[in-house]
């Protein structure tokens, strides 16, 4: 009974407020014929109700007054961390629209309490309520950020006085939609987060089926790290309390602190491990450890702690979080180690959209659509680069591992037979890596040129497609002359270095329509489509002629010259010809090369 005459009190003082104050309401919004959405913040007044005790009654009187209220400062609605009730006021008026049924949303999912209250030129007032303590069902429209139904009947404006309250950020960023628009809203959001997350979902399967394949603790860890911020995003974005928790407030809010302090967790854990910082940093590996420490003591304080709390020590802990990994990558890759570039490339991207988003929530940057969804783009982008980063870790630690292995044979001859059975486990495993390594890949890992598997895979296809347009085609193969002495005499590394050197100048010389690849040891062979034999003559001659010139620097001052012998095979216009019989053709003139005295040029026969 006592709410009730409550209620009738309340009704008769907005009704009569609302009626004195008529003639001295500002000028309300219009909507004219044709719109389909408006964004309100031009129109749209505030004032701050620091005790929360505030009634709709006395802030629309102040409304009426033009007391209290103020214009949005620099026309933005986002306010960071505060404490006490935001009323926000405008008036709507339909001029001309054909809509009559418009939907206020407000473009924030973790506003905790949100009353709308909705006043006729009668002076009659609705009231509606949202927010993530409220169940979501009570939502107007089932979507994720809070929105409510509006009915704006031409000649009948309408004020609004929306009463929010908050333990997250204060962001009351208002947008007017009509159905067909908000539809339109709705479809396009839903496909941007659909390929966001899915871009998620694939990069956590696959590297999970990684881990379980090569037992790389590295790919786990990724797969944390990727499961963990996909899941602060999910609750900043308002899908987990739209589709994993919709009756449950209290977990709507407890889940995005515990996410965040579970990512946190996650992303130390992996630049820790994928930096090697235990062998490549002591120092900031100590700090790592520190740093993963606290955000496991989150992790389990979260529930009891008070939301704001909770959120502020979680949000607050990103930047030193972010300051150490970018620390520690700088350190590793200062001292050599390769994937620590690519690692700090990657992070930079997440850096950008995670430190803009804390930025927002603490109201150091107004909210637009680069601080909104920067974090989703950056952190895609992160996500795709690390992985990356890992395939080229394990690579840097093939031939890392490569390099020890030799200078092991060469140089730790008496503790070999200590140390075999300790290392026959790990070179075993290496063995399994290197094999999976080289079925996927099409590079040589030495000279960065195809492969042998890339170019028999290539060549007969390649070559049945020239003959069946009738179009030229030449195959070289070159072999260096007496680069067994290089290597006996000078060393393999020395060896290797002029590999790397001649396939370079294979690849400038057969330019972009050639490809050249490593076809075992010093051999190289160079596939020339549509080349006729004056064609790969000329290039044979080229290449002969650079690796002559070419000048191998060695220790001391000395000097290294080489050369090659070159085979070339040509199959004309319309000639039919097998890959295999091209290929016997090519390589039987490079044997005639080298009868001839090397450093020279021979073209196959022509015969088939």
């Amino acid at each position: 009974m006592v709410r009730l005459v409550l209620g009738l009190l309340l009704c008769c003082s907005l009704l009569t407020s609302g009626r004195a104050a008529a003639a001295d309401r500002p000028e309300a919004l219009p909507l004219h014929a044709g719109q389909t959405q408006a964004a309100l913040a031009a129109a749209t007044r505030y004032a701050v109700d620091a005790d929360a005790t505030a009634t709709p009654a006395q802030m629309f009187a102040a409304a009426d007054a033009d007391e209290r209220f103020a214009p949005l400062p620099a026309g933005s609605a986002t306010f960071g961390f505060v404490d006490g009730a935001y009323w926000f006021h405008l008036r709507l008026a339909n001029v001309d629209a054909a809509d009559t049924r418009w939907l206020l949303v407000l473009d924030y999912a973790l506003l905790d309490e949100v009353d709308l209250y909705v006043r006729d030129v009668d002076g009659h007032v609705e009231h509606a309520a949202s927010g993530d303590l409220r169940p979501f069902a009570q939502r107007a429209v089932s979507y994720r950020e809070p929105n409510f139904w509006l009915t704006l009947t031409p000649g009948r404006p309408l004020d609004l006085l929306l009463r929010t309250q908050s333990r997250s950020s204060m962001q009351v960023p208002l947008t007017l939609y009509v159905p067909s628009a908000f539809m339109v809203l709705t479809r396009d959001a839903q496909f941007g987060m659909g390929l966001y997350y899915g871009i998620l979902l694939a990069l956590l399967f696959y590297n999970l089926i990684l881990f379980a394949s090569l037992r790389d603790r590295s790919h786990f860890l990724y797969s944390l790290h990727v499961a963990g911020f996909g899941l602060v995003l999910f609750c900043l974005n308002g899908f987990a309390f739209e589709y994993f928790w919709p009756d449950s407030p209290w977990l709507a809010n407890a889940a995005v602190p515990m996410s965040m302090a579970f990512a946190m967790l996650a992303m130390h854990l992996f630049a820790r491990d994928f930096l090697e910082l235990p062998r490549r940093s002591p120092l900031t590996n100590r700090l790592l450890l520190a740093l993963i420490g606290v955000h496991l003591l989150m992790l389990l304080a979260t529930p009891l702690l008070p939301y704001r709390t909770a959120v502020l020590i979680g949000t607050g802990l990103v930047f030193p979080g972010v300051a150490a990994i970018i620390a520690a990558a700088v350190t590793v890759a200062r001292r050599g180690f390769r994937p620590a570039l690519l690692f700090l490339v990657a992070w930079a991207m997440l850096l950008a959209g995670t430190l803009g988003y804390a930025a927002v929530s603490f109201g150091l940057l107004p909210k637009t659509f680069a601080t909104e969804y920067g974090m989703q783009i950056g952190s895609a982008a992160e996500m795709i680069f690390l992985s990356f980063a890992l395939a080229y870790r394990w690579a840097a630690l093939r031939d890392e591992n490569e390099r020890i292995a030799s200078e092991a044979n060469e140089r730790l001859e008496q503790r070999v037979a200590e140390r075999t059975e300790a290392l026959s486990g790990a070179l075993q495993q290496l063995g399994e890596v290197h094999a999976r390594l080289r079925e996927h890949s099409a590079r040589d890992g030495l000279t960065g040129v195809f492969n042998r598997r890339y170019f028999e895979q290539m060549f007969a296809p390649q070559l049945a497609e020239c003959l069946e347009h009738a179009r030229p085609y030449s195959l070289l193969i070159a072999d260096l002359d007496h680069f067994k002495r290089v290597n006996d005499d000078h060393g393999h590394l020395t060896g290797d270095d002029c590999l790397r050197g001649i396939a370079a100048i294979l690849q400038r010389c057969a330019g972009d329509g050639g490809a050249v690849a490593r076809f075992g040891g010093e051999e190289f062979v160079v596939l020339m489509p549509d080349t006729d034999e004056l064609g790969a003559r000329r290039t044979a001659e080229a290449i002969r002629q650079r690796v002559a010139a070419e000048v191998f620097a060695l220790a001391g001052g000395r000097q290294l010259r080489l050369t090659v012998s070159i085979g070339a095979a040509t199959v004309a216009d319309g000639t039919a010809v097998a890959a295999e019989a091209l290929l016997r053709r090519a390589d039987d003139a490079l044997y005639e090369a080298k009868r001839g005295g090397r450093n020279r040029v021979v073209q196959g026969s022509a015969a088939a």
